[in-house]
């Protein structure tokens, strides 16, 4: 009887932990919308667009800076590349003023992608 109830503790657990890892890999609409806009206002190359669309969804500068990936790229270097230079420096400055070590293989960026 003990090896039954074991079994089926076990059989519950990794059926929840299962679904937990496979729901985890798509992400929410909401949140892919927010972020597609963000990338997008990172083109205009105006720093008052990019942070009316970014307090819009209440994101925080630096995090999008050192989370957000746009198309497979960083987005300061997604704004480089399509010439918004002011945006990108907004992002980069964003990013000093304190002295952090960070793991950057624990960090995990969020990809959106999406066409011009």
């Amino acid at each position: 009887m003990n090896k039954l109830k074991s079994l089926t503790a076990v059989a519950a657990t990794v059926t929840l932990l299962s679904s937990i890892s496979f729901s985890s890999h798509a992400m929410d609409k909401y949140i892919e919308g927010a972020l597609i806009d963000v990338c997008k206002s990172t083109l205009e190359n105006s720093i008052g667009k990019y942070r009316r669309v970014s307090q819009s969804y209440n994101l925080k500068t630096k995090t999008v800076a050192m989370k957000v990936m746009c198309n497979g790229e960083d987005i300061i270097d997604f704004a480089q590349r399509y010439g918004s230079n002011k945006t990108a420096a907004y992002l980069e400055k964003s990013m000093s003023g304190q002295v952090s070590i960070i793991d950057v293989a624990k960090v995990e960026k969020l990809n959106v992608n999406f066409s011009l």
